[in-house]
């Protein structure tokens, strides 16, 4: 057994612009704000805490820093489309309309991959 294997994680996203940032999850995404101090703005993700934290500096990443499971793709991104998200579509993977994939080239009906860097979950991070 290791030592933090039945451990619950806590996700730490930055950004430099963190009231930005907590409409975005809050309003956007849907994700209740369970606390927010100087430190950090934290959601309720699945029962897993997501704290977004400023730091003044912070470049962002050119990959994906946070993606979500759901139980229908296509369903998810129509509503996120909705409120005006947009989805990338990247050459030499095999992607459908909702732009989700799996590492193999096969449609996974359960992933969502938001990616890479700037977009979705990361969008609030083209704040400069």
């Amino acid at each position: 057994m290791g030592i933090l294997e039945f451990a619950k994680p806590v996700i730490v996203i930055c950004t430099r612009d963190r009231a930005r940032a907590a409409a975005f999850y809050r309003e956007t995404l849907g994700l209740v704000m369970t606390s927010e101090d100087n430190l950090a703005a934290v959601f309720n993700v699945g029962g897993i805490a997501l704290r977004v934290s400023t730091v003044a500096d912070f470049v962002p990443h050119e990959h994906t820093i946070l993606g979500f499971n759901v139980p229908d793709v296509t369903v998810t991104v129509k509503a996120l489309h909705e409120k005006g998200i947009t989805f990338n579509k990247y050459k030499g993977f095999n992607q459908d309309e909702a732009r989700h994939f799996d590492r193999t080239g096969h449609r996974n009906a359960r992933s969502m991959v938001y990616g890479p860097g700037r977009q979705c979950a990361e969008r609030h991070e083209r704040v400069r």
